[in-house]
């Protein structure tokens, strides 16, 4: 299928889909500082779209879902990342991701969070790798572009059988999170089995594009990866919080604070938009971010913890603003 991929120059940089991070609010920030080659929003639940359908035009409190599917323009090329078991609901949110203007559906097959998993969904998809054809299938109704992102094994390391069975699928793209499941983020990401991976897209689905995840602090550093595993693309994750600058060629040492302060304040103003959806102490995850870095910061950022709704924080930053001159 001829799609946005292809239009893409190799190797490409791309911004991972991060739960309570990557939100409409956050991507717009994201896109309107250094945009990456592609955008992700954070994973929604098939299961819930579906069971919302009835209210899926009310972008508001009574539909919170289909909010996290909001979009700006500025965004593209966008995808928008589903998880779930169940073909039929598959099949759904992404008609309906089509029907909101996204460029590809991503079906997560990595997420190690134990509810998502009690569900088939996630990581879990890994244990039963039969069901991995129906749902990419079910997604493909859509007519979009289909690609998946996983890791290299449940327990251990289990590349050879489990990357096959996806790659035999015909995916327009697929995106390799370089640890178990079992490993979660606590260990290094095994770079040095990237190119196993390539061998094994090479063999079996030579058309399909392939990124490597994990760890990837930096443009410079994943510009270095790509050169040396022959990757199409590097996914950049958490190297994002605090940094929105993370795709330019800027260095998060070189920001002035009142530059990082009002970064923060426009996130939160966008933030606050999304509300009663997102709880406003989501936001707190990200001022130990923004906030440091330069004297005074520790207490600038204590004195910022401890709001508890966007006008308490607009005040505070005020404040904080004319400390920094």
């Amino acid at each position: 299928m001829k799609s946005f991929w292809n239009e893409l120059k190799k190797p490409f940089f791309v911004l991972a889909p991060l739960a309570d991070v990557t939100d409409p609010a956050f991507r717009k920030i994201v896109a309107q500082t250094g945009k990456p080659d592609v955008l992700w929003t954070e994973f929604v639940s098939a299961d819930g779209l579906y069971h919302t359908r009835e209210k899926k035009r009310m972008l508001d409190a009574e539909n919170p879902l289909v909010r996290d599917l909001l979009f700006t323009p500025g965004e593209h090329p966008i995808l928008a990342q589903i998880f779930g078991s169940n073909p039929e609901t598959i099949a759904y949110a992404s008609k309906l991701a089509a029907e909101l203007g996204y460029d590809g559906i991503d079906i997560n097959m990595g997420c190690p969070d134990r509810s998502i998993e009690k569900q088939g969904a996630g990581a879990a998809m890994m244990k039963h790798p039969e069901d991995a054809a129906a749902i990419i299938n079910a997604a493909r109704e859509s007519g979009l572009p289909v690609s998946v992102k996983t890791r290299i094994g449940y327990n251990k390391e289990e590349m050879d059988t489990w990357l096959p069975i996806l790659l035999k699928q015909d995916l327009a793209a697929l995106t390799v999170h370089l640890r178990t499941r079992k490993e979660m983020s606590l260990v290094p990401a095994h770079w040095d089995l990237a190119h196993r991976v390539v061998e094994l897209r090479d063999k079996h689905a030579p058309q399909t594009f392939l990124l490597g995840n994990g760890d990837v602090k930096s443009l410079a550093e994943a510009r270095e990866k790509a050169n040396e595993t022959g990757l199409d693309g590097i996914m950049l994750g958490r190297a994002i919080f605090g940094n929105p600058w993370l795709f330019t060629e800027r260095e998060p040492e070189s920001i002035p604070p009142r530059e990082k302060l009002e970064m923060l304040g426009s996130l939160a103003h966008k933030f606050d938009q999304l509300r009663p959806r997102k709880s406003f102490h989501l936001l707190k995850k990200h001022f130990k971010a923004f906030v440091n870095g330069w004297p005074g910061a520790a207490e600038m950022r204590g004195t910022l913890m401890e709001t508890n709704s966007y006008e308490e924080f607009a005040d505070r930053l005020r404040e904080a603003l004319e400390l920094v001159g």
